[in-house]
């Protein structure tokens, strides 16, 4: 890998932790939005039990952090730390500056409607920053992929389950008014980190074909780091008219970065095509009997 892919990588886990921390800080946080995630429970802990937002998000992370070890290998749980470290420290640090009583008055419902919009738009154009890179902010992304290895749930339905419970959880410590706005802050959240994964659009998939010699290892860590699998295709060359192995996998749209830092670890002169899935059923994705 370049060292120029590198810093371009640690740029983006930066800003993205860096914008990710603004919006939880100086929104999410005064306007008491737990809007899911490991971010949305420390809201609730430092508003019922005065415990500092940033150093939340990285305890309650840990158990998280050392569950994702354990399943899913020590690769995972390093890329994990590093978001969720960044996140945390910025998070910290703009409460010390701030004292996350946040850039509005919060005299009305208006200041609360405000905060869940602009606290989810950079919440999420952060992490999809943070994604980009190469990387996570961990927290309850960790827990769902862990509830979907063990259950029929695709990974989608089960980070939507893990957040629900987390605004319930907010209702009951904040109110209806605000859990519902809290489910206002994760939809914006969510279109943020498409908008940034996909440039444009809010498609949940990629199909991914990549030609390459190293296509064992490829497809090893595909199943052991990514947790999908993919289907091993035949093709010929028209130049050199041999035959060349062909990975078709198909990859949800927050896992396209890991995906490209496994094939160019494993192969850099590998040939790749992404392309946009429009609709996945099977395995993973949505299960063909619910069609």
């Amino acid at each position: 890998m370049s060292k120029r892919y590198n810093i371009r990588n640690f740029l983006y886990i930066l800003v993205g932790s860096i914008v990710t921390a603004v919006g939880v800080a100086g929104f999410v946080t005064p306007a008491k939005l737990a809007g899911g995630g490991v971010s949305g429970i420390a809201v609730i802990l430092y508003h019922v039990w005065n415990l500092e937002v940033g150093i939340s998000i990285f305890l309650l992370s840990v158990p998280l952090f050392i569950a994702g070890i354990r399943i899913f290998g020590k690769r995972y749980g390093f890329i994990s730390l590093i978001g969720t470290i960044l996140l945390a420290l910025f998070t910290s640090l703009f409460g010390l500056i701030i004292g996350f009583e946040g850039f509005l008055p919060y005299t009305d419902s208006v200041d609360t409607l405000l905060s869940a919009i602009f606290g989810g738009f950079l919440s999420g154009f952060g992490m999809g920053l943070v994604l980009k890179g190469g990387a996570n902010t961990g927290g309850t992304d960790i827990a769902a992929q862990i509830v979907s290895k063990y259950t029929p749930l695709p990974t989608g339905s089960a980070l939507f389950l893990v957040d629900g419970l987390v605004i319930i959880a907010g209702g009951i410590a904040f109110g209806l008014e605000s859990a519902l706005f809290a489910t206002i802050t994760l939809y914006v959240t969510s279109v943020s980190i498409n908008f940034v994964l996909l440039n444009m659009g809010t498609r949940y998939a990629k199909t991914a074909l990549i030609v390459s010699e190293r296509h064992e290892p490829i497809a090893k860590r595909i199943i052991a780091e990514m947790g999908h699998g993919g289907t091993l295709l035949q093709g010929v060359g028209i130049y050199s008219q041999q035959e060349r192995p062909v990975l078709l996998t198909v990859i949800p749209n927050q896992k396209i970065t890991q995906l490209n830092t496994i094939v160019k670890e494993e192969d850099p002169e590998a040939f790749m095509i992404i392309e946009e899935a429009f609709e996945v059923l099977g395995e993973g994705f949505v299960p063909m009997h619910r069609r």
